[in-house]
């Protein structure tokens, strides 16, 4: 769902003077921070990726990084990109982590794997330090049609540097317009506008 929607749905609601629900599930929204916590802790009892996901974020923010890495390699073992990229960058949540790069690339290629841009961008930028810059310009190629802006910039100076054809530049410059322009809306718009005007993060 995306912040548009969760806009939308919201304004209906106001509109029409019914009850809060959730954009994507239609269930009835919380009242309070007890009750969406309470929420959040049966899901992550049923195992859900997403929850925990999310309370990995929660726990990092409280600097409790143990309960963190707990939670984000769970989710991670059910396939959560997000979760694998977390752990692929652990280490600049937690400066006492312990270095392990094998585990690192580990994570950031399993989040790759699953679309996930930035991983994507991390292991494009991974393998140019390493000197291998033909497989560093597929991975900046790869997130830029997913959109990321990183890559875009990586691209250029590969151009430059003559590690990337013209006619291959142009057409990921051509693709990451289209990923950027698929995710414009008049809706998506209006939720940027508002988000500082709402009481509830869109």
């Amino acid at each position: 769902i995306c912040k548009g929607c969760v806009l939308a749905n919201y304004l209906r609601e106001e509109e029409q003077g019914i009850e809060s629900t959730c954009a994507f599930c239609r269930t009835v929204v919380p009242k309070t921070s007890a009750e969406c916590k309470l929420n959040r802790t049966k899901r992550i009892e049923k195992n859900d990726p997403a929850a925990m996901r999310e309370e990995g974020g929660r726990r990092v923010a409280k600097k409790d990084f143990g309960r963190a890495l707990e939670l984000w390699t769970k989710a991670a073992e059910q396939g959560d990109a997000d979760a694998h990229y977390q752990l692929s960058i652990m280490k600049y949540f937690d400066a006492r982590a312990v270095k392990n790069t094998k585990k690192e690339l580990y994570h950031m290629e399993e989040a790759a794997i699953r679309g996930h841009p930035d991983a994507r961008y991390n292991l494009g930028c991974h393998e140019r330090r390493n000197g291998r810059s033909e497989r560093a310009v597929k991975h900046f190629i790869i997130a830029a049609k997913l959109g990321c802006d990183h890559s875009i910039q990586a691209l250029k100076r590969c151009y430059v540097g003559g590690d990337v054809s013209k006619e291959d530049f142009a057409a990921a410059l051509r693709a990451h317009q289209a990923a950027v322009d698929a995710t414009k809306s008049l809706q998506r718009e209006a939720a940027e506008l508002a988000k500082d005007h709402f009481w509830f993060k869109i």
